[in-house]
C-alpha cells in the first residue's frame, strides 16, 4: 500500500461549529500513525472522516494515488475498530468474525483459514464458540480487531479501542498491538487521549487541540522537543513545570523575577520582545545533586507521592507559590514539610512567548 495522503480537510457542523479546520498530513505506508489530543480536539472526527463514516465539508482524502474523499466506507478497503468494540452480540466469536467475508461472499474455505490464522494470532481461538457476553473485555477487544484482520485491508482505523480496558489489560493490549502492527506490515490509524499509548506505539504522533493540528513527530522528537507550550503541558506524565515569569536583563544576567531565579545570559540566547515568557522542565531534569550546567532552587517538600518504582516529590519554591514536581528514583525518606535543594538542568529548561505560546528557539 501507497501513503495515505490528508489534504486541506474540514468538517463543520451546523455551519459554525468547527470540528476539524483546514488539516493537511501524510501518512507512510506502514506507519503507526497516531492521532492525540484532549477530548473535543477533532482526533475522532478526522478518523472518521478518513474512514467515511463522516463526510468532509471540505478537502482530499488520497489512498496510494485514488482520490477516496467521496468513496463509501465499504469502498475504501479500510477497516475500524471502535471503543465499544462493535461486536453481534447474539453472534459467537467465529460468526462475528466470519460474517464482513460472508457479505463479500467468500468461499467458505478462505473463510475458515482466515478465522483459523486470526484466531491464533490474537491468542481467541478457544473461545470461537463463544458468545461477546461470555468473553472479558480484552477478548471481546481481541475479537473487535480480528473482525478487521480477517477483511486484509490497506489500512486500520482504531478509535480508542483499549479506554475501556483496565489498567493492566491496556498494558497488555498495547504489547498485542505493537506485535500486531509489526508481522501484518500495515498501516495503522490510531485516535488516543493517552499519551502513554502514544508514546509506547507510535513511530508518529500527530497532536491535535481545537481541530487543528499543532505538531507531528516522532515520540522522540515532540517530547524533547515541543513546539508550543500545549504541547509541553499535554506530553507530560507527572506533570511539566510550567512557571509564567517577569524577565529582566541585566548585564550578564538573566534573573526570573516570579521565582528569583538568576542565571548567566550564556544559558539564555533568545530574542524576546516582551519582559514575560513561560518557561518549563521537566520533572527529570531536577535533580538532587549540583551537576554540571544547573543551578540551585531552595524549596520545601508539600505532598509525595508513592509510586513503589519512585516517588513524585512536589515541593513548593522558598519565598514563592510555585508548586515544583520532580522524580524521585531512590524514595528517598522525604517528608512533608522538610526543606530541600534542588538543581534545574539549565540546558533542558524550554522557553516560550507569552502571547503565541510558541516555543522560542534559540538564536544560534
Amino acid at each position: 500500500m501507497q501513503k495515505i495522503e490528508i489534504k486541506n480537510l474540514s468538517k463543520t457542523y451546523n455551519k459554525n461549529i468547527v470540528a476539524v479546520n483546514n488539516i493537511s498530513f501524510e501518512i507512510d505506508d506502514k506507519d503507526f500513525f497516531v492521532l492525540l489530543g484532549p477530548s473535543g480536539c477533532g482526533k475522532s472526527t478526522t478518523l472518521r472522516l478518513i474512514g467515511g463514516l463522516e463526510n468532509c465539508t471540505q478537502g482530499n482524502i488520497i489512498l496510494g494515488d485514488k482520490d477516496i474523499t467521496n468513496l463509501d466506507p465499504k469502498d475504501r478497503d479500510l477497516a475500524f475498530v471502535f471503543q465499544n468494540y462493535a461486536l453481534y452480540p447474539h453472534m459467537n466469536v467465529r460468526k462475528n468474525l466470519s460474517f464482513a467475508l460472508k457479505l463479500k461472499k467468500t468461499s467458505p474455505k478462505i473463510i475458515e483459514s482466515k478465522i483459523s490464522e486470526v484466531s491464533k494470532l490474537l491468542k481467541i481461538n478457544e473461545v470461537l464458540e463463544r458468545k461477546p457476553s461470555e468473553l472479558s473485555g480484552g477478548q471481546r477487544q481481541r475479537v473487535a480487531l480480528g473482525r478487521a484482520l480477517v477483511r486484509n485491508p490497506k489500512a486500520f482505523l482504531l478509535d480508542e479501542p483499549l479506554s475501556n480496558l483496565d489498567a493492566r489489560l491496556r498494558a497488555i493490549m498495547r504489547t498485542e498491538l505493537i506485535k500486531i502492527h509489526k508481522n501484518l506490515k500495515r498501516t495503522f490509524i490510531y485516535v488516543t487521549h493517552d499519551q502513554v499509548e502514544a508514546m509506547t506505539m507510535a513511530n508518529k504522533i500527530c497532536i491535535m487541540n481545537k481541530g487543528v493540528i499543532l505538531q507531528i513527530g516522532s515520540p522522540k522528537d515532540v517530547y524533547e522537543n515541543p513546539n508550543c507550550l500545549f504541547v509541553a503541558n499535554f506530553l507530560a506524565n507527572p506533570l511539566n513545570n510550567i512557571i509564567k515569569t517577569e524577565i529582566k536583563i541585566d548585564n550578564n544576567n538573566i534573573l526570573f523575577k516570579k521565582i528569583n531565579l538568576l542565571i548567566n545570559s550564556e544559558n539564555f540566547n533568545f530574542n524576546i520582545t516582551n519582559n514575560e515568557i513561560y518557561f518549563s522542565i521537566r520533572p527529570e531534569h531536577i535533580y538532587l545533586d549540583k551537576r554540571p550546567d544547573t543551578i540551585k532552587i531552595d524549596s520545601k517538600i508539600e505532598v509525595l507521592e508513592n509510586l513503589g518504582h519512585e516517588t513524585i516529590v512536589c515541593t513548593k519554591i522558598k519565598d514563592t507559590n510555585e508548586i515544583i514536581y520532580f522524580r524521585d528514583s531512590k524514595n528517598n525518606r522525604f517528608k512533608p514539610g522538610e526543606d530541600i535543594s534542588i538543581y534545574f538542568d539549565l540546558k533542558k529548561m524550554l522557553y516560550f512567548d507569552i502571547n503565541t505560546e510558541l516555543r522560542l528557539i534559540e538564536v544560534k
